[in-house]
C-alpha cells in the first residue's frame, strides 16, 4: 500500500480506485459529512476563470469538481483527466456530465499543449500522485499565463484538542464505514494512511513553489482538516 514506490505504488492506486468507483461519490460525502460540495464550490470560486475559459481538473475521479464548474459557469470549457477509467465511467452516467471532455492520462503527463488552460484544478488526488512536484510542474506547463491552479486535499488538523479525535476517526472509523459501504476495506486502510504520511500544508506549499508558482497560498476548512491551496503562473 503506502510502502510501494513507483510503478508498483501506481498500479496499487489505479486497481484500489477502479474496485470502489461505485461507491467513491457515497463515501466522499459520508467521511466529509457532507461539507465535500461546499469545498468543491470554494475551489471553483477561487479559480477565477474567465468568461468561456477552459478548466482541466487532474484526477478528476467521476467529474464532481467540473460539474460545479459548469454550474458556476455554463460556458465554461471542462475536461477531466485521470488514469482510472473505471472512475470516469461511473462520472458519464452521472447527471450533469455530459459536457466534460474525459481523458484517460497520467498526471505526470498531460496530454496537453503548453498554455492551454485558465485553470487547472484537482480535488484528493495530489497525494496519490508518486512525483507531487512533478505533477505540479506539469499542471504549470498546461496552464496559461497568468492562470491558476487550486488544489483540495486532506490534511492533518493542527496540534490541538482536536487532532486526536480527527486521527481516531480516520484511522479506526473510516476503514470500517468503507469496508461495510464499499466491500473494499483495504481501500479505505489506505485512505488514513495516505494523509498520516502526506505533506503539511507548509510543505505543500514549498512543493508549489519549487514547481514553479507564485503567489501561493492556503486555507484551512472543517476545523483544519482541509486545505485549499493556490498557486498563480
Amino acid at each position: 500500500m503506502t510502502h510501494l514506490q513507483g510503478a508498483a505504488r501506481a498500479g496499487y492506486i489505479r486497481d484500489m480506485f477502479a474496485r470502489i468507483s461505485r461507491r467513491y461519490d457515497l463515501m466522499n460525502r459520508l467521511i466529509s459529512a457532507g461539507q465535500d460540495g461546499a469545498w468543491r464550490r470554494a475551489v471553483i470560486a477561487a479559480a477565477r476563470v474567465p468568461h468561456g475559459g477552459r478548466v482541466l481538473d487532474v484526477a478528476t475521479g467521476t467529474g464532481d469538481m467540473l460539474v460545479e464548474a459548469l454550474r458556476q459557469a455554463p460556458d465554461t470549457l471542462a475536461v477531466g483527466s485521470d488514469f482510472t477509467v473505471e472512475m470516469m465511467q461511473v462520472g458519464q452516467a452521472k447527471p450533469g456530465t455530459q459536457r466534460i471532455q474525459w481523458c484517460a492520462a497520467d498526471a505526470h503527463h498531460l496530454p496537453y499543449r503548453d498554455e492551454t488552460f485558465d485553470a487547472v484544478t484537482s480535488g484528493f488526488g495530489v497525494r496519490n500522485f508518486i512525483d507531487r512536484e512533478a505533477a505540479f510542474r506539469e499542471q504549470r506547463r498546461v496552464l496559461k499565463t497568468g492562470g491558476r491552479v487550486i488544489c483540495l486535499e486532506i490534511s492533518k488538523p493542527p496540534r490541538n484538542l482536536l487532532r486526536p479525535l480527527f486521527l481516531l476517526y480516520f484511522n479506526r472509523l473510516v476503514p470500517v464505514a468503507g469496508g461495510i459501504i464499499s466491500g473494499e476495506r483495504d481501500a479505505y486502510i489506505y485512505l488514513p494512511q495516505s494523509v498520516n504520511e502526506f505533506l503539511t500544508p507548509d510543505e505543500l506549499k514549498a512543493t508549489m513553489l519549487r514547481a514553479g508558482f507564485r503567489e501561493v497560498a492556503y486555507r484551512r476548512l472543517m476545523l483544519g482538516t482541509v486545505a485549499i491551496h493556490t498557486g498563480l503562473k
